[in-house]
Parts: structure tokens; C-alpha cells; sequence
């Protein structure tokens, strides 16, 4: 179920037990009016919440918090390719085995930890103004169901720069005779930051939007969802 279809049904969920309110007798009447209100106010808290992440909400203070570290965001790319994935040990290694063929690196990538990429995300979404409101559904705890989709998602991204004409090109032109010059390394870097630098705030934010957007979707079902119980019990209380 896509993010656009979870919100509409509980939205629309929690809108239908709020009309049925009018529709019956007390105590019902008050029990449906209270869970539909509760759950449609905090399915739409939730889905605002999403929203705030990615996109930057007219006079929320902290909206649009991706774009907004998307410094930080870009260095824990970087540190994470030049410390995991393109070490000295991992070029020699593949310049031994590939001979003149095109370098494959996705071994490599298959096997590189991708934590520190994912925990330098997660980093800047709870050291920013949107830590607070995700500190009520959860926290930390609540992001760390992202953590599978968004490294598969970035396996596959590096996969593609890796197997790209131009890295290939310019990865083989600077290997000297099966070993690597003294400067390949400094080159390399270069090529990943100056890759990197291209990178706008909003490149930023679809690509983290398209890594896990759609799982964020959870937040808005279960916002309503215990929105609404706790309506029906406040309801019950006062009966």
C-alpha cells in the first residue's frame, strides 16, 4: 500500500466514524465522535509531520529538515565511499584480479556496511527541530524500521555511479601498470566530492523522499490508530 493510499484511508476512516457520530443514539454517538476526532488529529499530526521532513510547511519552524542539513547528509556520503568502499586495499585488490576489464565494484558495495550512512541521516533528522516531534512517536526507535529499504536503496545508487562510463573511465586511466599511482586516492576523492558538490538541496531531498518516503506511511495508520483509542477510552471515562 503506497504512502498516498495509507493516508487517505485513515484520514477517510476517521473523518466516517465522526459523521457516524451524528447518526446514533448517546452513548455511541460520543464514543464514534470522540475516536474519529482523536484518530483524524493525530493521522493528520503524523501525515504533517512527514510532510515537515521532506518539505518546508509555511511558518513551522524546522519544516523542511532534509534540505535544510543536506551538508551533513553529503559528508557522511563521502566519509562512508572513502573510508568503506574505495580504500587503497579494495582498488589494488580489483586492478589485480580485473586485469584491463572494466573494474566491477559491486561485490564491494555489496558487502560494505552501510550503517554509518544511515545513522548520519537519522542524525541530522533527530539533532534538528523535527527530533521533538518524532520524539513523541518513538524517537530514535521510530526511524530505525527505515534502516533496510534506505541501504537498499543506496546499494543500488552506488552500484550505478560504480558501473557509470566516466568513473570507469576516469578510474582506469589513473592505474599504473596493476598498481595505483601515488595520488589515485587524492583523485578519487576528488571525483566523489566534485560528484557530490553537484548535488542541490532538493536532489537531496528526492532521493532520501524515494528511499523512504513510502515506508514513513506507517506514521500517519498508527498515528490514527492510537489516536483513536485514546479517544474511545477519554470518551468512555466521561461516560
Amino acid at each position: 500500500m503506497s504512502y498516498a493510499l495509507k493516508s487517505v484511508v485513515t484520514n477517510g476512516t476517521a473523518a466516517v466514524l465522526a459523521a457516524l457520530s451524528f447518526a446514533f443514539p448517546a452513548p455511541w454517538d460520543t464514543l464514534l465522535l470522540m475516536t474519529g476526532l482523536f484518530a483524524l488529529s493525530g493521522a493528520v499530526t503524523n501525515w504533517l509531520a512527514v510532510r515537515m521532513l521532506f518539505h518546508k510547511v509555511p511558518f513551522l519552524y524546522g519544516s523542511g529538515v532534509i534540505e535544510s542539513r543536506f551538508d551533513s547528509i553529503k559528508l557522511g556520503i563521502h566519509g562512508l565511499l572513502m573510508n568503506q568502499f574505495f580504500t587503497r586495499e579494495n582498488l589494488e585488490r580489483f586492478v589485480s584480479d580485473e586485469g584491463n576489464q572494466p573494474i566491477d565494484l559491486a561485490p564491494v558495495i555489496e558487502e560494505t556496511d552501510l550503517s554509518p550512512a544511515f545513522e548520519s541521516l537519522k542524525g541530522a533528522v533527530l539533532e534538528s527541530s523535527f527530533g521533538t516531534m518524532l520524539g513523541m512517536f518513538g524517537g530514535a526507535n521510530a526511524l530505525d524500521g527505515l534502516k533496510t529499504p534506505f541501504e537498499n536503496r543506496m546499494r543500488g545508487a552506488l552500484v550505478k555511479i560504480a558501473q557509470s562510463a566516466g568513473f570507469q573511465k576516469t578510474l582506469s586511466k589513473n592505474l599504473q601498470g596493476g598498481r595505483l599511482s601515488h595520488d589515485i586516492l587524492a583523485k578519487v576523492d576528488h571525483i566523489v566530492a566534485k560528484r557530490l558538490d553537484e548535488l542541490t538541496p532538493v536532489m537531496v531531498r528526492e532521493i532520501m523522499e524515494g528511499m523512504i518516503r513510502e515506508h514513513l506511511g506507517w506514521l500517519v495508520v498508527w498515528g490514527g490508530v492510537f489516536g483513536g483509542l485514546i479517544g474511545l477510552v477519554s470518551a468512555w471515562v466521561m461516560l
